[in-house]
């Protein structure tokens, strides 16, 4: 039978991806060594680093005067990391979901945060909107999508501050202007890589106007200036990184991975609208691309664990919703098929039919 992963990360990635990682892990470019083991200072390892920060800078066209940089700790470390290195007096946060939340709190060790707007008061079931922006902030933080409630934020904010956002798992999926961001952050394992290492896309010149001391390993200067080798960085994280760059490019870019995002959305939104089993759980303008989320209608909900066992039957995978929002979850990351999202609806209306 055939699986389909519908987890919500570490996720799903294109097969010829993982494939090609394992053969490296096996022997890295016919050296007789894994990766795994080779050095990261090897002279055939640097260039894919330099070729994973290229395909970054191409694909998102990043204007001159960012860095690209591949990191540990995942996102929750950059939590620390961007008001260690930004957070003078004061920080806004638009408050989404658990993320944003866990990113305030690291926030408030620093300095004063103010929430512009919050979505808390219906479980976050919606991106606020017309939320004014204080312009003596040290900058705005917004969380683009949302994995716990199926909301995403799907353009570019105009900010009068210097603008930050966590993309873990929608980077990729939409062209960005790079522009209007003083740094971009997330971890790899949603949409971009396996998990262990974190991107990060900084403007350089946004960097040093903190008048704290800020740790080596922390301070993000550390790094732009080390080209991400300060210390051992994920080698094989970073590879894996660089594998699915090429195949983003191959299969034409940011755009066309929006264009199979809008695909894949409509047609499981579709059904979650259609069928009389299910509801979606996050208002219909606000809804993610990448994390559908739904639930069964009240008058249904006595068959949940009967429809987590039939679809796991059809070969769903990972479709459970977190215990915040319960239901159901199809995260439909950049590697997707639109014959899972297919596979999924059928299964939605099989069990339909049977009730």
């Amino acid at each position: 039978m055939k699986k389909y992963n519908f987890n919500a990360g570490p996720s799903i990635l294109p097969r010829e991806v993982i494939e090609q990682t394992a053969a490296a892990c096996l022997d890295f470019e016919n050296s007789g060594l894994s990766l795994m083991t080779i050095s990261h200072r090897a002279k055939n390892f640097q260039p894919v680093v330099d070729e994973a920060e290229a395909l970054f800078k191409e694909l998102l066209d990043i204007p001159e005067g960012y860095k690209v940089l591949f990191l540990g700790g995942g996102a929750s470390l950059e939590f620390c990391m961007i008001p260690y290195n930004f957070l003078e007096k004061k920080a806004a946060y638009l408050n989404t979901g658990v993320w944003a939340t866990k990113a305030m709190k690291e926030a408030k060790l620093f300095g004063e945060v103010v929430e512009v707007a919050s979505s808390a008061d219906k479980n976050f079931t919606y991106i606020p909107k017309d939320f004014e922006i204080p312009t003596d902030a040290d900058y705005l933080h917004i969380t683009s999508n949302n994995t716990i409630y199926g909301t995403e934020l799907r353009k570019d904010i105009d900010s009068p501050i210097p603008l930050i956002a966590d993309m873990s798992s929608d980077i990729f999926s939409r062209p960005l202007d790079v522009s209007k961001y003083a740094l971009i952050y997330g971890g790899a394992q949603k949409n971009l890589a396996m998990a262990g290492v974190t991107f990060v896309i900084v403007k350089e010149d946004a960097l040093g106007k903190v008048s704290r001391q800020i740790p080596t390993m922390l301070d993000y200067r550390t790094h732009v200036k080390k080209g991400s080798m300060f210390n051992t960085p994920p080698v094989v994280p970073i590879y894996s990184a660089l594998m699915n760059l090429r195949y983003i490019k191959a299969h034409g870019g940011v755009k066309a991975m929006e264009q199979l995002a809008q695909e894949r959305a409509k047609i499981v939104y579709g059904e979650i609208d259609r069928n009389k089993l299910f509801v979606g759980t996050a208002e219909e303008e606000s809804r993610s691309l990448m994390n559908l989320t739904f639930v069964l209608k009240p008058e249904y909900q006595e068959l949940q664990d009967e429809f987590m066992a039939f679809a796991t039957s059809k070969g769903m995978v990972g479709i459970k919703g977190h215990r915040d929002v319960g239901g159901f979850r199809a995260s439909c990351y950049n590697a997707m098929s639109i014959e899972g999202c297919e596979a999924l609806v059928a299964c939605m209306k099989e069990f339909e039919s049977n009730h």
